[in-house]
């Protein structure tokens, strides 16, 4: 089927039946495709259904196995095309990583690259870079280390990169993920006024709501193949979106029944119903302070949310619980009732937690198949190195199972999709049916219906009662009813909030004001 648009200006970039392959994964066989000057184009599809590949494919750097792709203009070339995506932020902290252990093993420890650094060694003008600095809020991190960053702060240092050589083509691969409310109207903004003096803009996206006014055009992806492209108000309309939205799984809440049942648990202390405590905990990087003097209790039987602007210290304060951040054995901090630092092991308190994060899925970078990610939970290990028990196997296939994903289970994790990555690792923190289980944004890079299922999921687990929640988001309609208690992190303190039963409760209908 040849998908044509509305013409407007000459030809950009043309596809004609072309078919990409990932590894042995055939994607989007035969689509023909055509963006012209002065289009602003959305490729909307759900978690895996191969719409990274397509606008990577326009980048250049996934290679078509047929058809042709015609680049008009010598200025739509790869050098020309920005692009922005989670997996460029794997590449950079990968590429640092290694930077950093060469540092280590030549005696030369040296500092870590900050983010104003990366901005000036990029050859950027610096009167683009303060202009791009100024308009995203960038300087109060300009001299924070890139590993230091929140996954919200990382997203911005990135779109000024990509900003930076005034691209003709820029590319948003869910650009809005891990961004507070503020951030996320700033971008908005930010994109809308680079659409309006002339940068061409394709944003891939599986949230309806994320396709901004700015946007002409949207190709659509259903069933595995190129379904609709054409204007906006042709192709994003009640039928058709009516249909996207309910291509994929059944509702949880009919599958309930075969949730998989947790593993026994040996490590129980019924002496204390304290799973964390803070006393006057101060984590600061240099003269920066993160939080300072921060009470916090969280008991059995009570699920929290934790919220607040990108770098506010969620995922520092996750990091004081999980170990990742060292600082927490210079505080006061205490996990079911014994203080970090004294006799106790990080295996010794991993075995309790279940974690699924953004900084989780980064370790993942290797071919591990995506069954072995899951098993690799029961051993608290990145990649799996035990032999499992037939029941440990079992409980995994039942996740996958469950989450609609036993198709993907031999493949490897590094060629899944972002969302396909998450409910693995959603899957992985819960075949050892935690104690705690930490969430940092877990429905970041869902499509609708998997994070539908995904809070459905969070909320039946966070009401049994047998694992308690601490839970990071960004979105108010994702502060499901079980949640008993919110920490509402600021730049200039915290607040702690009791929450009624229920879905609709006014003491937690703060996000949509937040960080503006």
């Amino acid at each position: 089927m040849d998908h044509k648009s509305e013409q407007i200006g000459k030809p950009l970039i043309t596809l004609d039946g072309i078919s990409l392959r990932i590894g042995d994964t055939m994607l989007l066989p035969g689509t023909s495709w055509e963006i012209r000057e002065g289009e602003n184009w959305a490729i909307l599809g759900s978690n895996g259904s191969g719409k990274s590949a397509l606008a990577r494919a326009i980048k250049g750097d996934i290679p078509h196995v047929r058809g042709k792709l015609l680049r008009h203009d010598p200025e739509a070339a790869g050098t020309r095309i920005g692009y922005v995506a989670f997996e460029l932020q794997e590449e950079i902290l990968l590429r640092e990583d290694r930077n950093e252990e060469a540092r280590f093993f030549g005696g030369n420890k040296g500092h870590a690259l900050t983010a104003g650094e990366m901005l000036l060694r990029d050859d950027g003008n610096p009167t683009i870079i303060d202009r791009l600095v100024k308009l995203l809020g960038l300087y109060p991190l300009l001299e924070h280390g890139l590993r230091t960053l929140s996954n919200g702060e990382f997203r911005k240092i990135l779109i000024a990169r990509a900003l930076l050589r005034s691209p003709k083509l820029l590319i948003l691969d869910d650009p809005f993920a891990g961004l507070d409310v503020g951030s996320r109207e700033l971008l908005a903004a930010t994109v809308t006024d680079l659409m309006n003096h002339g940068t061409q803009m394709i944003l891939v996206t599986q949230r309806i709501e994320e396709v901004i006014p700015g946007i002409s055009h949207v190709l659509l992806i259903q069933g595995g193949r190129v379904a609709r492209t054409g204007r906006r108000s042709d192709v994003i309309t009640p039928e058709q979106m009516k249909s996207f939205q309910s291509e994929r799984k059944p509702a949880l809440e009919k599958r309930l029944p075969a949730l998989p049942l947790p593993a026994e648990r040996t490590t129980t202390d019924a002496t204390t119903d304290l799973l964390v405590e803070m006393k006057h905990v101060t984590v600061a990087y240099g003269d920066l302070a993160v939080f300072e003097r921060l009470d916090w209790t969280v008991r059995r039987g009570e699920n929290w949310a934790v919220v607040g602007p990108n770098g506010s210290g969620k995922t520092t304060l996750l990091g004081m619980i999980t170990g990742d951040n060292l600082q927490a054995y210079a505080n006061e901090v205490y996990l079911f009732g014994k203080k970090r630092g004294e006799g106790e092991s990080i295996w010794d308190i991993r075995r309790r937690l279940g974690v699924v994060s953004p900084e989780l899925q980064l370790q993942y970078r290797y071919p591990i198949p995506a069954r072995e990610v899951i098993i690799s939970g029961f051993f608290d290990s990145i990649g799996l190195y035990r032999t499992a028990t037939k029941e440990q196997a079992a409980l995994a296939d039942q996740w996958l199972e469950f989450l609609g994903v036993t198709d993907k289970a031999h493949r490897p994790f590094n060629r899944l999709s972002y969302g396909e990555k998450r409910l693995m690792l959603i899957a992985r923190a819960m075949v050892k049916s935690p104690e705690l289980l930490i969430l940092d944004e877990p429905c970041q890079g869902l499509d609708q219906s998997n994070r539908k299922m995904v809070l459905a999921l969070m909320q039946s687990i966070g009401s049994e009662g047998s694992t308690d929640l601490i839970y990071i988001t960004h979105h108010q309609e994702e502060l499901i009813p079980c949640i008993t208690h919110v920490l509402k992190l600021q730049k200039a303190g915290y607040e702690v909030i009791r929450c009624a039963a229920g879905p609709d409760r006014p003491e937690v209908n703060f996000l949509q004001k937040a960080a503006r």
